[in-house]
């Protein structure tokens, strides 16, 4: 169900609402400079950590650029506990370096580390699955072209950084979404709920009209 923008056109829009969302996504993504940038341009209060912002978008670049050991070093000095608390993170990470060394053709390395960090995940049988499928990648001369070829994308990457990010800031008692990504899952819910009700409401609307149509 399509809604019209103009019938908004003459709404209000407070400037501090709109401040307070660009700042939340900026703090979220850790683009420091920017943030500084746009609150000494708008007047608005900074109340953003930088330094540990700074920490963040280093943690994040380590892991989205493939240097996850180095990544998770740094995360257990600035969230201490945090990986031994949230073990599907702790494992995904794990399974990130793997796969690095299985994209650079190490697999001899790769096999050690599995058996000395991945293996004792096997224990668990949510793991099982997982872990069969980042084996598997050991048998291809082109894991790239495997059915697991998902496991080596950008966006496989992304995703664990991203989960990463929001562990942290869940840690510091931060929001782990930024205040855009929640109006944007508030908007599709209210798109599907609004989608639901015209489907329902043209569904009575039919039978009515059958039950007018029927002779009597």
């Amino acid at each position: 169900m399509d809604i019209d923008p103009r019938q908004y056109e003459d709404i209000a829009v407070n400037d501090n609402d709109v401040h307070s969302i660009v700042m939340s996504y900026l703090a979220h993504s850790c683009f420091t400079d920017t943030l500084e940038s746009f609150t000494t341009s708008t007047g608005v209060k900074q109340t953003a950590n930088l330094e540990d912002m700074e920490k963040r978008k280093k943690i994040y670049h380590l892991a989205l650029e493939g240097s996850v050991l180095k990544a998770i070093e740094l995360t257990e000095q600035f969230a201490p506990d945090l990986l031994e608390k949230n073990k599907d993170l702790h494992f995904d990470l794990l399974s990130l370096h793997f796969v690095g060394l299985v994209c650079t053709r190490k697999c001899t390395e790769a096999l050690e580390f599995a058996q000395a960090k991945l293996a004792p995940f096997g224990k668990v049988q949510k793991y099982v699955e997982k872990l069969e499928d980042f084996m598997a990648l050991l048998a291809y001369n082109e894991p790239e072209k495997s059915p697991m070829f998902h496991l080596l994308s950008l966006e496989y990457r992304q995703q664990v950084a991203d989960s990463l990010n929001r562990a942290i800031l869940a840690n510091s008692n931060l929001p782990s979404y930024s205040a855009v990504e929640r109006l944007m899952q508030q908007t599709t819910v209210v798109r599907q709920c609004l989608s639901q009700e015209s489907r329902r409401v043209s569904g009575l609307c039919f039978e009515r009209l059958f039950e007018e149509l029927e002779p009597r």
